[in-house]
């Protein structure tokens, strides 16, 4: 597991520093779970390897939201004054990644044919 873990961290690491490097505007951990998925299809990491790893953060994956909690606390008087632009903002981009998603789908060849 010690393994897996040196992995995915690594590869978030290293999408941290090319984006401090290059200036790239998308997150480093984007980028970093581009650079996962790149080893994984060409086959430079096994699945086999991560896996345990993997299963061990989506079992305390409700801990990682325990931070958004407490800032939505923090924040609270903010998002009661700015409540529109935060509704708007989310029902808009929800729609766009449901269109978004639908169309990778269909491009990529999917039962929808």
């Amino acid at each position: 597991m010690l393994q897996g873990l040196v992995l995915l961290f690594g590869f978030q690491f290293t999408g941290e520093l090319l984006v401090r490097f290059l200036g790239l505007p998308v997150p480093g951990n984007v980028i970093g779970m581009a650079l996962l998925l790149l080893s994984l299809s060409l086959g430079l990491v096994r699945e086999e390897s991560i896996t345990e790893a993997g299963e061990l953060l989506l079992k305390y994956l409700a801990l990682f939201f325990v931070p958004a909690g407490v800032g939505v606390m923090l924040y609270f008087d903010l998002i009661a004054r700015e409540w529109l632009p935060i509704v708007v903002g989310t029902v808009i981009s929800t729609f766009v990644v449901m269109a978004v998603t639908g169309w990778a789908e269909q491009l990529l060849g999917g039962e929808g044919d």
